[in-house]
């Protein structure tokens, strides 16, 4: 039997914290990658769902209209009065609420819109401002290091002269 001496060597604290640090970080970016596969198949429900509401409510409207048509006509029902200034009136409401749903489109598309630019906007901020935290971190580490660096050679040349010194 053959026993393998592996070279392990053992992480040192901060090594450990980047691999925190990595494994949270992927382990959220992992999370949202499986809610945006969901997403697809949600609008394509949402959209199926939609397109389904506006054919049912169509078929209702033709039915309902259909049965009283057909009412009418069994009851020998007299035609309305006013009937012209009625089917005006209502070609006019009709036309004014689809003009009022269209610009109620175009501001809900405009408003996604902003909010889509608005996150690209966000991002480029966050962006910047991680670039520039990490930035001063790194000139306070240098800093720090060479604060630490000059004591040690003070402190070197301190033990140096005291040695001096005691020698005379």
């Amino acid at each position: 039997m053959v026993i393998k001496m592996v070279d392990k060597t053992i992480p040192t604290k901060d090594e450990r914290a980047v691999d925190v640090y990595d494994t949270m970080r992927d382990n959220l970016i992992r999370t949202v990658d499986e809610f945006a596969k969901a997403q697809p198949q949600y609008s394509q429900s949402i959209s199926n769902l939609q397109l389904d509401y506006i054919q049912t409510t169509k078929n209702m409207i033709q039915s309902a209209f259909s049965a009283q048509k057909q009412l009418a006509n069994t009851l020998n029902v007299p035609s309305v009065p006013y009937g012209e200034v009625f089917t005006r009136q209502s070609n006019e409401v009709t036309n004014n609420a689809i003009r009022s749903v269209g610009i109620n489109n175009q501001l809900t598309i405009n408003a996604l819109d902003a909010a889509r630019e608005n996150l690209k906007i966000y991002n480029r901020t966050v962006d910047t401002l991680t670039d520039f935290s990490t930035n001063i971190t790194k000139a306070w580490t240098t800093f720090y290091t060479q604060q630490q660096q000059q004591f040690a050679q003070q402190q070197q040349q301190f033990a140096q002269q005291q040695q001096q010194f005691t020698r005379q």
